[in-house]
C-alpha cells in the first residue's frame, strides 16, 4: 500500500534528509587517504546525534540479512555496489567510494548517498560517478505527477545502458517515509508508461546503482551484507529522496554547498 504523504509531512520529512544531507558531506569531507571505515561512520553518526536523529541502518535486519546491520553508515569500496559494513579498512589513493546514510527525525525518513573518489581518480571512475549523478538526475526528472513508475526506471536504465554499464539484478529505490522502506519498488530499468501512476504526495528513494564491467551479476561478501561484483568492476551509487508534488520533484536530501 503507498501512503500519500501530505504538505507537511513532507516538510518533516525534508528535515529528515536535511540531516543525511549534513551527514554524507561531512563523511565525504572526513574521507581521506589513510581514514578508516568505521572513522568515517563516526562522522556520520556524530551528525545524527548532534540533530537529535536516529538512524535507520543500525540495527535493521532484512530477511537475507545473518546479522543486523552494525552501522550508520554503509561504506562500499571499488567492487562493493552497496550495503558495505564499515570496518577498519584505511582508504588509499584511488579507491572509489560510496557511502550510503538514512537519518529518522520526528518519526520521518530520509535516505540518500554519493559516490566519490579518494586522492588521484581514474579518468574511467570518474565517468562512472558522473554517470550515476547523470542516471539519479534523470530518474528524478521523470518522477512528477501522471507519469509512471516504469518511466522512472526507463530514464535511469537508459542512461545507464548507453553507457555501457551494468545494473545489479533486482536492486534498486523504494518508497519512503514513516519507514525506510515502503511501497513501491522503484526498478533501475523498466519500461516506460507501465507500473503505478505518480500522484502528489508520494515519496520515493531514487538509487541508480552502476557497475563498470557492464554485467548485471554481483555475491554477498562472507559478512552478509556488503554486495559485491562477480567480475571484480568498480561500482558507484547515487541516491536521494524525492517527493511527488504539483510543482514537480522536491529533493528532500539536497546536500548543501559546503
Amino acid at each position: 500500500m503507498v501512503e500519500l504523504k501530505t504538505d507537511t509531512s513532507i516538510d518533516a520529512m525534508y528535515e529528515a534528509g536535511q540531516v543525511v544531507g549534513r551527514a554524507l558531506t561531512a563523511a565525504r569531507e572526513a574521507a581521506t587517504v589513510g581514514v578508516s571505515l568505521l572513522e568515517l561512520d563516526e562522522v556520520a553518526h556524530a551528525v545524527l546525534r548532534e540533530a537529535g536523529a536516529k538512524s535507520p541502518f543500525l540495527g535493521y535486519r532484512p530477511s537475507f540479512a545473518p546479522t543486523p546491520f552494525p552501522a550508520v553508515l554503509c561504506t562500499s569500496v571499488n567492487d562493493a555496489i552497496v550495503h558495505g559494513v564499515p570496518t577498519a579498512y584505511r582508504l588509499r589513493d584511488g579507491d572509489l567510494v560510496s557511502l550510503d546514510c538514512g537519518a529518522e527525525l520526528g518519526g520521518w525518513v530520509g535516505d540518500s548517498a554519493l559516490s566519490f573518489v579518494v586522492g588521484r581518480p581514474r579518468a574511467a571512475d570518474l565517468r562512472l560517478v558522473e554517470t550515476a549523478e547523470r542516471a539519479l538526475a534523470a530518474g528524478i526528472e521523470a518522477a512528477v505527477v501522471g507519469n509512471r513508475i516504469g518511466d522512472i526506471a526507463h530514464a535511469i536504465g537508459t542512461v545507464c545502458r548507453s553507457a555501457g554499464y551494468g545494473i545489479p539484478d533486482g536492486f534498486g529505490g523504494h518508497g519512503i517515509g514513516r519507514r525506510m522502506h515502503e511501497d513501491p519498488s522503484v526498478p533501475n530499468e523498466g519500461r516506460p508508461g507501465r507500473g503505478l501512476r505518480l500522484r502528489k504526495g508520494m515519496v520515493l528513494a531514487i538509487e541508480p546503482m552502476l557497475t563498470a564491467g557492464g554485467g548485471d551479476d554481483y555475491h554477498a561478501a562472507p559478512d552478509g551484507w556488503t554486495l559485491r561484483t562477480n567480475d571484480g568492476s568498480r561500482a558507484a551509487h547515487a541516491e536521494h529522496t524525492v517527493a511527488i508534488t504539483d510543482e514537480g520533484p522536491r529533493i528532500l536530501t539536497a546536500r548543501q554547498a559546503p
